[in-house]
Formats: structure tokens, sequence, C-alpha cells
């Protein structure tokens, strides 16, 4: 088993103007993952790192650079899972926080809790010494011209793909065989050492009525390849509720998957040195990790 680390920068449809920003913060948030690995760090720390790079990046739909609801502010949730406990954090509904995925496993470590939302959620930040930010050091001019555009006259909002992009996430085993699972701004994540780790983004609604993540570590224990577990549970989820998505999958072996129905799903895996990425189906570009991007 060689220790990876595998992040998805959300369901996509990318403008061409902006995928090379994509891939090139996305390379790095794996890069910073596995480099918490490499130093014989766990699964948990790489997620975390690897996450809080994509929130901190605005071309990502997490933390900066995060959709707007519809009075046009910035709202964010979290969720962290460890694969050894099965322990888990989430938060939802924060407001002014830059790293909502860290906020999560503080949740997980400091309470008894799994989820604190909204002013409560807030309120424990503040409690834990967590630096508030400005709300409109969160939005970006790529977010609100998207907003006023979906709002637009004759839109639906509901249907409408202009620049829609879903949320982020990373997914690890270290050297100890643990796992972890991260996803910011999101649905859906789940780890456990002795069957693997998923985190999933596209449709909410739809992963939420489908436990997407669950479902594929069922195919796993079922004895499906974490490729095939992952197709099946995507297919499922498109045949029975019509949603589209993706999902990056490892199991405790350090086998590792990026697979999505969607038209496109920016993802990166670094493990044995090496980094692989894409954003297109069937892409899968390598380099070494110590090379320039």
């Amino acid at each position: 088993m060689f220790p990876v680390v595998v992040v998805h920068g959300g369901s996509a449809q990318v403008p061409k103007e902006r995928d090379e920003k994509v891939k090139s913060g996305g390379c790095s948030a794996a890069r910073a993952g596995y480099a918490v690995l490499r130093a014989g760090g766990s699964s948990m720390d790489a997620v975390v790192e690897a996450v809080s790079q994509l929130e901190n990046n605005p071309y990502f739909n997490a933390g900066r650079g995060s959709a707007l609801n519809i009075r046009g502010e910035v709202e964010m949730d979290a969720i962290i899972m460890d694969g050894k406990t099965l322990g888990s954090g989430a938060v939802s509904a924060v407001r002014n926080i830059a790293n909502p995925i860290q906020l999560a496993r503080l949740v997980m470590d400091k309470t008894s809790h799994v989820c604190l939302t909204a002013k409560g959620a807030n309120q424990f930040a503040r409690s834990m010494g967590v630096p508030e930010v400005p709300p409109e050091s969160l939005v970006t001019e790529y977010s609100r011209m998207r907003w006023t555009k979906n709002r637009a006259p004759g839109t639906d909002t509901g249907k409408s793909q202009m620049g829609k992009m879903g949320t982020v996430g990373a997914v690890a085993v270290d050297s100890e065989g643990n796992m972890a699972c991260a996803t910011s701004t999101g649905s859906g994540g789940y780890a456990d050492n002795q069957v693997g780790a998923v985190s999933s983004t596209g449709h909410g609604e739809a992963i939420m009525k489908v436990t997407l993540a669950r479902l594929i570590l069922f195919h796993m224990e079922q004895g499906q390849s974490v490729e095939a577990a992952s197709d099946l549970g995507l297919a499922y989820m498109e045949s029975r509720v019509g949603g589209l998505g993706g999902v990056v999958t490892v199991d405790p072996q350090g086998h590792w998957a990026a697979r999505f129905s969607c038209p496109q799903m920016f993802w990166a895996a670094a493990q044995k040195d090496t980094l692989h990425y894409g954003l297109q189906t069937g892409e899968d570009f390598t380099q070494s990790i110590d090379d320039p991007l």
C-alpha cells in the first residue's frame, strides 16, 4: 500500500478561459495533501490541507469563490470523516469563515456533536478562536456575475448551467492505512478503514437521496473495484433519480479512482511521487510530483 491523496474540484462546466486556473489550483491542492503524507502525516491532515487549499482558491466553489445564495451571500457547509474511528464533523450554513473544512474538523475533535449549523456553528468557531473574515472577502466577481445572470428574468435558476460548478473534496490513505474524506460546501462523503473512502460532488439532492458515498462503499464490500463501484453508484443515481455527479474513491490498499457522469470534473491524484490529473472524460495526464506545474 502506497499513501495516496485524491482531490476533486467539483462537477463542472468550466469555461475555457478558466480551465487552466482550475487545473493549476487543483494540482497544487493534491501536491499539498501529498506533502503531508510524504512527511509521515495522517490522512486526516492530508485531506484538510488539500481542501483548505481549494477553499482558498477563488476558482472553486468552496470558501472564497463559493456560489451565492438567493440573497447574494456566501453560506458554506463542510464535512469530514475519519475512517479509523468513524468519527465525523460537519458545519452547515456557516458564514464569514475562510476554511469551513477546518471548522468541521474542530467539531469532530472538540465536541460530542456531528454537525453544527448557522449561528451555532459561528458561535462555536469564535469559542475555538477561529477568526472571522469580512463577508465580501469570500465573494468573487465571477460568483457575483453568475448569480446576477442566473437571476435574470426568464431564467430557470434550478436548471441553469451557466458556469455551474459543484463543490470540492478529497480522500486519502496514509502510511498506516488510515483513511479520511473531506468535502467542502457540499453533500457527501464517507470513510471507513475496513472498506474505503469517497468524496462526492454534483447534484446534492440526488446524492443525498441515494446516499452515494455509502452506496459506492457497499459495492466495494461486495468485491467491486474502486472504479467499478464508483461507476455503479453513479449509474444508479442517474437512473433512479436523474442526478449527475462525480466521486473520488480510495480503498485500503491505496487503489484510487476519479469517476464522473457529469460533463466535466477536475481531479488530481498523488501517489508514488507521481501526479495524475484530468478534467474531461478519459483524461489522465501524469508528471513527477516534484516537477513545476
